[in-house]
């Protein structure tokens, strides 16, 4: 069988997984907010109407946001939680869901195939490429870190006088 097919086969399955979980918990936290203190604000007309667009019409939003990166989860959370009917829901799952599928693993592949091409015929230059690589993930996560940590310049010498 097709190293593709069955890469995308098993992309397709934990994304069922992975988004339907996320769609199931987002139902939960609904309904857990609905039995709460914050059930008064959410049951507002304007909260109801926001709830009831994107039961009608979140399906192709949930769809395209497998297209996204980053956006996926809020948007399978978001419709548990705004209670999307799971006719609705489902379809969008299967479809988005293939999609992603399909991309990150002829992507996914394509990548791995030319970073095995690498490591054969450049064994050196490969090395070096991946050294490179984690010392500027390295570099990037220390500078934020060092960032975080500094104190804001906004309270020195003003808040003093």
């Amino acid at each position: 069988m097709d190293k593709v097919v069955v890469t995308a086969g098993a992309l397709y399955v934990i994304v069922l997984l992975r988004a339907g979980g996320t769609f199931a918990v987002g139902w939960l936290a609904g309904a857990g907010a609905r039995r709460s203190r914050f059930a008064g604000r959410i049951s507002s007309a304007k909260f109801l109407r926001a709830e009831r667009a994107i039961q009608r019409w979140g399906a192709p939003v949930v769809a395209l946001s497998f297209l996204t990166i980053g956006f996926q989860t809020a948007a399978n959370f978001l419709a548990g939680s705004m209670r999307m009917p799971l006719p609705r829901y489902l379809p969008a799952l299967f479809v988005g869901g293939a999609a992603w599928a399909m991309i990150y693993a002829t992507a996914g592949i394509g990548v791995l195939e030319v970073l095995g091409r690498l490591f054969a015929e450049r064994t050196a230059l490969g090395v070096s490429g991946v050294a490179a690589l984690l010392l500027a993930v390295c570099g990037v996560v220390v500078y934020r870190r060092r960032r975080a940590a500094a104190p804001s310049p906004s309270g020195t010498a003003a808040e003093e006088g």
